[in-house]
């Protein structure tokens, strides 16, 4: 795997949008399409130009990208047609080694998220009912 980890930029958000799509089609299967689509719209407008994100690319394409925010994880997210490749390891290892975050939380109707991050050393600290929009979407709080 000749991979980098670089820091995006807003030229980068379409992409970054895309992965996200992707990744969320096929491991958020209880979102709702209104739901979906109302993320698709606020994250490039009102958290990524907040945010440092950073891809991890191979040939020029990133495969996925990341965030943290303070001591949190904000987002992971892999390409569909990447997941299971190791990106997603790879770039967790590098926002845990580089960055530094020692929380993060987890959709609880997302059981291979909730999964990789226990094999990373996450443990379930809380749960919340909804989503940090307010949706009816539960959150499983993981520390490590």
């Amino acid at each position: 795997m000749n991979y980098q980890i670089i820091k995006a930029e807003s030229k980068d958000y379409p992409r970054i949008m895309e992965i996200w799509a992707s990744s969320v089609k096929a491991t958020h299967h209880f979102l709702a399409e209104e739901d979906f689509n109302y993320f698709q719209e606020v994250i490039p407008r009102d958290y990524l130009p907040h945010l440092d994100v950073y891809l991890i690319t191979e040939d020029n394409k990133a495969k996925g990208f990341a965030s943290v925010a303070g001591d949190t994880l904000e987002m992971l997210f892999i390409h569909d047609d990447f997941r299971g490749k190791g990106y997603g390891k790879k770039l967790y290892q590098f926002m845990k080694d580089q960055i530094g975050f020692t929380k993060l939380d987890v959709n609880e109707q997302n059981p291979q998220a909730i999964g990789f991050y226990e094999k990373m050393g996450f443990k379930r600290v809380g749960r919340s009912e909804k989503d940090g929009s307010g949706k009816n979407y539960p959150i499983i709080h993981m520390a490590i």
